[in-house]
Formats: structure tokens, C-alpha cells, sequence
């Protein structure tokens, strides 16, 4: 008879992926300090396509307010600079004719709580993934007990089992979120 929860396993890289998900959502929230990961992912429109500008330049962090951005190729800084500029990321652009550097302004006390709200969402959001994984392997459960390949106690186990990952999983996102939550109302 089957005693490992192969019906976890089965789902545990959507579980994983779910998670690693959330965790890029939240690490592109703005914090009180700069973050390659604010702008890594911005679409810049350069040779034609729409391409992350992390595929097109340098990103570092000179100091705690500012990001600094060279591109490869600096006939492309004037759309580096456009794209960040509709970007809708409230940074300060400075293009020196080399680099760009992104500024980030002061957060406000009002900028922190809408922060949290939206972390708030993207949690939410990451516990309905992870609630829709869990139906799919519980619905794999009923069937395979309905189909007689596993025994009525083999499936309130493997129903055990899963209720146990889920919850270690949703611990997981709850610290995560705490953490970030932590990271935005730090002054």
C-alpha cells in the first residue's frame, strides 16, 4: 500500500512556485531603501522590442536612496530613461549622459500604509493560490479513495497530511509578509 503522500508530491512544485511568486511580488514593493528588484523588471522598449531592463544594463545600489542604472549599449538610455519615467515607481530620474540614476523619495506615514495594504492583497492573493492547489490534490485524494487504489484510512491520512503542509506553507507566507510589512514601516 502507498504510505508517502505522492499526491503532494505530485502538486509540491506548483506549491513551491506559488511561494517563490509571492516572494518576487513583494520584493518589488518599495521600501525606505533602494532595491535593484524596483527596477529590474521595468519593460524598455529598445531595437524594436520590449525587453526587462535588467537584460539591458547595470543595476547597482551606490547609496541607500538611489539606483543606479548603466546601460550596455548607451544608445539606449533615453528609452531606459522614458520607460522608467511612466514606470509609475515615484522615482526621481537623473540621466547624466552615462548612467541613470533613479532616486527614491521620502515615504510618507500615508505611502507606508497603502504599502501594507497592497502587501496585504499579494498575501491574500498567494493564500487563494495555494488554497486552489490544495482543492486540486484533495479532489486527487477523493478520487483515487472512489476509485479503490488507496484504502478509506490511507486517504483521511493523506487529508492529514496535507492539511499540515498547507498550514506550515501558510506560516510561511504569514512571515514573509510580516517581515516585508517590518521593511516598509522601518524609518
Amino acid at each position: 500500500m502507498i504510505k508517502t503522500n505522492q499526491f503532494i508530491e505530485q502538486k509540491k512544485k506548483d506549491f513551491e512556485e506559488a511561494i517563490e511568486h509571492f516572494k518576487k511580488e513583494i520584493s518589488s514593493l518599495r521600501t525606505g531603501r533602494a532595491q535593484t528588484a524596483l527596477v529590474e523588471s521595468v519593460m524598455v522598449e529598445s531595437y524594436g522590442a520590449h525587453t526587462p531592463l535588467k537584460q539591458l544594463a547595470a543595476i547597482s545600489i551606490p547609496e541607500a536612496k538611489s539606483i543606479s542604472i548603466e546601460p550596455w549599449d548607451k544608445n539606449i538610455l533615453k528609452d531606459v530613461e522614458k520607460s522608467l519615467n511612466y514606470s509609475n515607481l515615484g522615482l526621481s530620474i537623473i540621466n547624466t549622459g552615462e548612467k541613470i540614476i533613479a532616486k527614491l523619495p521620502a515615504m510618507t506615514e500615508e505611502n507606508r500604509k497603502e504599502l501594507t495594504k497592497l502587501l496585504g492583497q499579494k498575501s491574500e492573493t498567494a493564500k487563494i493560490s495555494l488554497r486552489q492547489i490544495r482543492d486540486k490534490v484533495k479532489e486527487a485524494i477523493i478520487e483515487a479513495e472512489k476509485g479503490k487504489s488507496v484504502t478509506q484510512d490511507d486517504k483521511f491520512q493523506f487529508l492529514a497530511d496535507l492539511d499540515n503542509y498547507i498550514s506550515d506553507l501558510n506560516s510561511k507566507l504569514e512571515t514573509l509578509t510580516k517581515d516585508k510589512e517590518k521593511e516598509i514601516m522601518t524609518v
